[in-house]
């Protein structure tokens, strides 16, 4: 399964908008479908997420590629069923399966078994799995995952060329393989490029660690306090509780997932982005050439994870590693290298 940090929040930030207007709802009692289209024959595409699209900047881009897809491919307006819980996402699965596109796109890792039991019971049926795949390999279940470790090494490369304290920090969801690929590599990052830079890693943990403000709050304070100028922000919803210990305390901080420099000024260096658009309109591509049916693994050469500050815009993007073009020369030369195959950055999932 692969990570995916930033589960059931509103705080995927990006410099990419798609308009609450232009969503096509669900099937839930309260939701709405868009029935228009293309003509007769057009391509059918529909779009099933685990949460409300709402100012959830990460499934905006989930919604911003199924469109892309349908526009290239001269398709209909794409539906798009956003779910609330458990039992709405089954039925809205269930939905789109009943009407039958030529591909449906699953965005999470809650659709895994869903989509393992839908892929099943209907052999013609095509999924694109988006960050996540099943455990079985179905012929008509097109997986794409995230390299996000490579994105975190490099924001741990600024972070190490950046930090005067030579102390770097994560605040991480779980102390687990797949939630320390924003951590460990954060800190591979730093000692790449300051030997002598030292890393600690605190967890969220609790009850509601995707969502846990506070205790975010409290773990990143303590890094603060322990001398730690640079810290990664991987506490999900709890990544507000982060931001406001940097302005606190002093340090400095990176996002997650899309650009969460926006509104929070002076405290966010840079942001890990993972393009899901990128993703959503590769794997539809992929499957009405009928080579659907495998895992497609998306990272910085694939232009599936990025850097806010490697992407045009970034002067304007208010993250501070914009004030640090020297930083970014140096950056930009770690990328190029990973991307070359000459540096490997180690996946603590793998």
């Amino acid at each position: 399964m692969s990570l995916r940090i930033s589960r059931r929040t509103s705080l995927r930030l990006s410099s990419l908008a798609v308009g609450a207007a232009l969503l096509a709802t669900g099937c839930n009692a309260a939701a709405k479908k868009d029935d228009s289209g293309g003509g007769e024959g057009a391509k059918a595409f529909t779009l099933v997420t685990p949460d409300p699209v709402a100012q959830n900047e990460f499934l905006k881009l989930a919604v911003s590629g199924v469109k892309s897809a349908a526009k290239a491919q001269g398709a209909g307006s794409p539906k798009v069923f956003q779910s609330s819980d458990t039992s709405s996402q089954q039925q809205n699965v269930q939905s789109a399966v009943d009407s039958a596109p030529d591909v449906i796109a699953l965005v999470g890792f809650e659709f895994a078994d869903i989509a393992a039991q839908q892929a099943e019971a209907h052999p013609k049926q095509q999924f694109l799995l988006v960050d996540a795949c099943t455990k079985k390999t179905f012929k008509n279940v097109t997986c794409a995952v995230f390299r996000e470790h490579e994105a975190v090494y490099l924001a741990g490369a600024e972070a190490g060329l950046l930090t005067k304290s030579k102390k770097v920090g994560a605040v991480d969801v779980l102390d687990t393989l797949q939630f320390r690929r924003y951590s460990e590599p954060f800190a591979a990052g730093a000692k790449k490029v300051q030997p002598k830079v030292k890393s600690r890693t605190l967890f969220v943990g609790g009850q509601s660690p995707f969502n846990d403000a506070a205790r975010a709050k409290d773990q990143a304070a303590t890094l603060g306090s322990g001398g730690a100028d640079q810290v990664m922000a991987a506490a999900a919803g709890g990544n507000t509780g982060v931001f406001q210990a940097a302005k606190a305390k002093g340090f400095k901080a990176y996002g997650v997932d899309a650009n969460q420099c926006v509104g929070t000024s002076g405290v966010v260096v840079d942001n890990v982005l993972k393009k899901t658009d990128v993703a959503v309109g590769k794997g539809i591509a992929q499957i009405l050439k009928g080579k659907g049916g495998t895992t497609v693994s998306y990272g910085l050469k694939e232009g599936g994870m990025s850097l806010t500050g490697l992407e045009p815009g970034v002067a304007d993007s208010q993250c501070l590693i914009a004030d640090h073009k020297d930083v970014l020369k140096r950056v930009e030369s770690l990328r190029d290298d990973i991307v070359a195959g000459k540096l490997k950055v180690n996946d603590p999932a793998a």
